[in-house]
This record gives structure tokens, sequence and C-alpha cells, in this order.
């Protein structure tokens, strides 16, 4: 079966967030793709109460890189990367069925060399917010959704 969208983490350090980025992938038939290193072991048990006992239903990739990712998934795919140093929300996209949502490191982001080759977006959040950043598995559900809500994937 052909995901609808590829999730790509990008040396993620939280084991929950993982987790839970991998729970809803295995509920919508999104692929995740991990870029090492990892901040954790895959078998961490803070990955485990996340959603490890769903990774047998999950389409889950590893790499050692950011160019081996981008070569295993396609260049030619349409890539969009979450930052909040971006302009455009995502709210303005028009995603299509195998495009590539990534998120950076949580205490990182993504790097500015990472931004310059595929398009960014942000979430729009309040100008005044005491916040810098939602956090990586709430920003990853929101922007995962709107897509597939828009791809009209899911039931």
């Amino acid at each position: 079966m052909t995901p609808p969208l590829h999730i790509v983490l990008m040396e993620p350090e939280i084991p929950p967030n993982t987790g839970n980025i991998a729970r809803l992938c295995a509920c919508t038939g999104c692929s995740l793709h991990l870029i090492h290193p990892l901040g954790f072991e895959i078998n961490d048990k803070h990955l485990k109460r996340a959603g490890l006992d769903y990774w047998q239903h999950l389409d889950v990739h590893h790499y050692q890189s950011w160019q081996e990712a981008r070569e295993a998934i396609g260049p030619d795919r349409n890539w969009y990367g979450l930052s909040t140093k971006a302009s455009d929300s995502y709210w303005d996209v028009e995603f299509t069925a195998g495009d590539v949502l990534v998120f950076g490191p949580e205490t990182r982001g993504l790097s500015s060399e990472l931004r310059k080759e595929i398009n960014t977006l942000k979430i729009p959040m309040r100008a005044d917010a005491p916040v810098r950043s939602l956090n990586l598995s709430s920003a990853c559900a929101i922007t995962m959704f709107e897509a597939l809500r828009q791809l009209k994937v899911l039931t």
C-alpha cells in the first residue's frame, strides 16, 4: 500500500514524541522515516509507553543521513519542513499524495541549510505567545491531519 504521506523526523531526541508520532503514522498509514542519530534507543521504555506496541503496524525506515533519506524517499516529491522560522503557513498549501513532512530535533529545529533546501512552513501562533513553539508530536499531528483532510484518505 502506498502511504498517503511521508513523515521524517530529523534526529529526534525525546522518546515519547517519537512514540506518539509512530502511533499517528500507524493510525493513518503514513510512513515514518527516522534520521539518526536518535536521542534514545528504539526499544526505550518511554518510547514503548508512547507507541512501541503499535510498531508492528508501522512502515518505519531508518537512515544515517539527510541525503540518504532524500534519495530513498525521492527528491522529486514535495518536501515541506516545519519551522517557526518559516513565513508561509501550512494553511496555504495544497497537499498531494506522497508529500513529505519534515520535523527537526526538539531542541534545535531544522538547520538553516536544510530550510534552504526544502519548502518551509509554519504553524501559526499568536504573536505574543509565551512559548517559542509547539511540542513536536503536536506539530506533526496538526500538519499531518490537515494534509490527510485535504487528501480525503481517512474515514
